[in-house]
């Protein structure tokens, strides 16, 4: 399993996991997926996304990479 695109650094988004080292992190390509309707509505909101970005992001997540609890 490839994730290049998943980035770690501490001194970005508190060490967060992001997405190609943008401020941009796993956690809420997740939450976005959820809350976007169709995938073309999320991408033309979010144009720096690509596909293999969100490909990735689902991925890390369902790997259990992201520890910090979603909140309701």
């Amino acid at each position: 399993m490839k994730l290049d695109r998943v980035t770690v650094d501490p001194a970005r988004m508190n060490g967060q996991p992001c997405i190609r080292n943008m401020r941009l992190t796993v956690r809420r390509v997740v939450e976005l997926i959820a809350l976007f309707p169709t995938r073309e509505e999320l991408c033309r909101e979010y144009p720096e996304l690509e596909d293999e970005d969100i490909r990735q992001a689902l991925l890390y997540a369902a790997a259990g990479n992201c520890r910090t609890p979603f909140k309701n």
